[in-house]
């Protein structure tokens, strides 16, 4: 029998373990963003704005600071209000406005533009956890879209600005009012048991891709034996016997 075969089968299967393996890992570990839970509203109404917010380091630092910032002109939103999130504080920032905007009978000169999400210490939220922070707004303008920045503040003095476009490295949430959303495939979609308010506890999402490489693992591991079963020689079986 030629033994060459099997081990050659058995290379070919852990080589193709090892690839599938990298494969799976890269998609599983893929970074989701900055998003909005819900990212569409009606002209008119006014609407909670859900951020969730992973934290994406790659060197251990906490989330402890974001920034919306808001839109202004036409997509001015001239309602302000958020929701506390236990242990963070928050702060409105109002700016003047270059050109006052006439609403009904109102003259609007200053609005809303930023709103700044601070951790107290001990309540930042580190690798594999998930912030959620709420606005609520109104009324939303009769516009296509409204792009919403964040920049996302680290322990480490590092941030992250969520203000690209679609496709970017770092997209801003966008609310979309008459235009018709785009569909985010890599926004995160954490089942609600895995996210966490802004707390002091940290908890962190399950270790999917552990769970799945470990599973795979095993998988690979038992057909190699069998490989190496299957692989062996007539004469060694034959030894195998007469030493029982």
């Amino acid at each position: 029998m030629n033994t060459s075969l099997p081990r050659r089968l058995a290379a070919g299967t852990l080589a193709l373990g090892t690839a599938t393996l990298l494969a799976i890992a890269s998609s599983l570990s893929a970074s989701a963003h900055v998003s909005l839970e819900e990212n569409t509203a009606q002209p008119g109404t006014f609407t909670t704005l859900t951020f969730r917010v992973p934290n994406e380091s790659a060197d251990g630092a906490s989330t402890n600071k974001l920034t919306v910032s808001l839109p202004t002109g036409t997509s001015l939103l001239g309602s302000v209000s958020y929701v506390p999130a236990a242990g963070w504080t928050a702060e409105l920032v109002t700016t003047k406005l270059a050109a006052p905007i006439t609403s009904g009978d109102d003259t609007i000169t200053e609005a809303v533009t930023r709103v700044v999400w601070t951790a107290t210490p001990g309540s930042e939220y580190g690798p594999g956890s998930l912030g959620i922070f709420k606005l609520f707004v109104g009324p939303v303008p009769d516009v296509g879209q409204l792009k919403l920045p964040v920049d996302q503040g680290y322990s480490d003095g590092s941030v992250v600005s969520w203000s690209g476009g679609p496709g970017a490295e770092h997209p801003a949430p966008v609310l979309y009012v008459d235009d018709k959303p785009v569909v985010d495939h890599d926004a995160d979609s954490a089942p609600a048991a895995t996210v966490t308010t802004p707390a002091s506890q940290t908890a962190r999402q399950p270790d999917t891709v552990a769970r799945v490489l470990g599973g795979l693992g095993a998988l690979l591991g038992a057909v190699a034996l069998v490989i190496a079963v299957v692989g062996r020689s007539p004469k060694s079986l034959r030894r195998a016997k007469k030493a029982s």
